[in-house]
């Protein structure tokens, strides 16, 4: 199985995904192949989760910097 990010677009009346073929070298597919597509809105919702940070006692700034930083490592590895 493999993971890629990629943005969901619209095609007329409908929406798909274009999947970049460095994606899936290696994984002996090709067009016309049937694949499942598992969803999953990759959004966090900040102020949600700082208004759960209140008892704690971090900088919030510093804890918002270390998680685009994560996020961005992480997109750079799927990309």
């Amino acid at each position: 199985m493999i993971e890629i990010k990629t943005k969901l677009r619209k095609w007329g009346n409908s929406f798909g995904v274009m999947v970049p073929q460095g994606a899936i070298a290696g994984e002996d597919v090709k067009e016309g192949d049937e694949v499942t597509i598992f969803l999953k809105k990759n959004k966090t919702d900040l102020k949600r989760m700082f208004g759960k940070l209140k008892k704690w006692r971090i900088n919030a700034q510093k804890f918002k910097d270390e998680r685009r930083e994560e996020d961005a490592k992480r997109d750079r590895l799927l990309s």
